[in-house]
């Protein structure tokens, strides 16, 4: 196997040394340079696999060498080294394309999975497909997430993922975690909004036996569970003020203390968050915290609305059918053009999530052949302004027609319909047809009753408790 190549750049002798000699115990070839320019010189001379360079050098910034690099040596891993506390500095240096970056004073904790990180990129098979099928689609919005993706790959930059609910955040995430050198390692996912708050530094830093009552043995806390791989933060606005102080020194610093520990120990994990609310205006409004912003949002990602690319839902459509028949082992049903034409009509307000329940849905009320509009109907009435009902419906609803028609009539004849299509495909078997609906048997009893769809009023059903 080929030794691998590693450039440090800094002016402080010791610094230089220590690195260099970290490197050469990990079986890699080190040169050093004092300077930009000395630097730029060994970069024209040899190929590297790997630069290590200081922020403030005596000619000038260690900015200045990763957007050389970054416009002559693509593919070049650049690592920057700032100050304890340069934040500012360290935020920089990855939006100019830095791959990661380290604080003085350095620890060979740290360093050591950096740049093996770093050198697993660099040796990677420039031919090997980038794993983007999950995301379905040919628009040219989507086509912009995968060059995005590919790139965000190549990068250890925290990035914030924006856009509404069901619209393939997490998704996104987990495709740049797959497609990067990290990707050996464990992905993790965690929606803030649902950990008690008085949990909530436990359940992200672990916690020593004995630290709080119930604490009966050591536990990890997510940082320590992604170790080496990706900590995703989904709806990550939900953070409490006092968490988000706690998670910007955690992500600031690359070390977390566990509850009830007195030592602070190293963690490298890459940060993906995401959330469907505006973090700019919380910011604005002191709900959420500046710095932790800046430090989140390196890179932004936007996922778009499904409406902003209807030429893809014919396929994603096809694709997500296909994915729910095969999980549960039946023949993909036809879906007829009426169906095509309501679900191309439909604004999809949740996105692909909201497709791919609506033909769950439809695929357990249709008759196993076909699925048409009439089984697409529950989504109809909140979507479609001028949509045709079921041949047994009165007429559409109108507000100004509501003394006559108003919304609770409405709303319960579209649950009759409904109830009465799932006892007809279930030979009028209560339980299969709850199941059908996605409620408990006694639901369904209930609103059989509520509804007047009892034995009394004409429909034959099955008892079977």
């Amino acid at each position: 196997m080929a030794q691998f190549n590693c450039l440090v750049v800094d002016d402080e002798t010791d610094i230089r040394e220590l690195v260099v000699l970290t490197l050469e115990r990990m079986d890699i070839k080190a040169d050093s340079a004092a300077s930009v320019e000395e630097a730029k010189q060994l970069l024209a001379q040899r190929d590297y696999d790997l630069c290590l360079t200081d922020m403030r050098l005596p000619d000038g910034l260690g900015l200045e060498l990763v957007q050389h690099i970054s416009a002559n040596y693509i593919g070049l891993p650049v690592a920057v080294i700032t100050a304890y506390g340069s934040a500012e500095n360290a935020v920089s240096a990855l939006k100019a394309g830095a791959f990661d970056y380290l604080t003085k004073p350095i620890s060979l904790k740290q360093l050591r999975p950096l740049v093996e990180s770093a050198l697993k990129l660099a040796s990677s098979d420039a031919k090997e497909t980038k794993n983007t099928v999950d995301l379905i689609g040919s628009s040219p919005a989507i086509d912009y997430v995968r060059i995005m993706i590919e790139k965000l790959a190549r990068s250890q930059a925290p990035v914030y993922i924006s856009g509404e609910s069901g619209s393939g955040k997490e998704l996104a995430a987990r495709l740049i975690h797959s497609n990067s050198s990290r990707r050996d390692k464990a992905f993790v996912a965690v929606n803030c909004g649902a950990i008690p708050e008085n949990l909530m530094e436990s359940e992200f830093f672990g916690y020593k036996k004995g630290a709080f009552t119930g604490a009966a043995q050591d536990t990890l806390g997510l940082f320590q569970a992604a170790n080496g791989g990706t900590l995703f933060l989904d709806e990550v606005a939900d953070l409490p003020l006092a968490m988000q102080v706690k998670l910007l020194r955690a992500i600031q610093e690359k070390k977390v203390r566990t509850v009830g520990g007195t030592a602070e120990e190293a963690v490298d994990v890459r940060i993906i968050s995401a959330t469907h609310k505006n973090l700019s205006t919380m910011m604005e409004h002191g709900q959420f915290r500046q710095d932790l912003y800046y430090r989140l949002n390196v890179i932004q990602l936007k996922m778009p609305a499904l409406r902003e690319r209807p030429e893809d839902i014919p396929e994603l459509t096809q694709k997500l059918l296909r994915k729910i028949c095969e999980g549960q082992s039946i023949e993909v049903p036809i879906l007829e053009d009426s169906a095509k034409k309501m679900i191309s009509a439909l604004q999809f307000a949740g996105n692909v999530r909201e497709l791919e329940n609506m033909l769950e849905r439809a695929l357990a009320l249709c008759d196993g052949q076909k699925i048409t509009a009439d089984d697409l109907f529950m989504y109809e009435e909140a979507q479609i302004k001028s949509a045709k009902h079921h041949q047994d419906a009165q007429h559409d609803f109108d507000p100004s027609h509501s003394a006559a028609f108003g919304l609770p009539e409405y709303l319960e004849d579209i649950e009759k319909r409904a109830i009465i299509k799932a006892l007809e495909k279930s030979n009028n078997n209560k339980t299969a047809a709850a199941k059908l609906l996605g409620v408990s048997f006694r639901t369904l009893r209930y609103r059989l009753a509520k509804l007047g769809l009892a034995k009394d009023e004409g429909i034959d059903v099955e008892e079977d408790e």
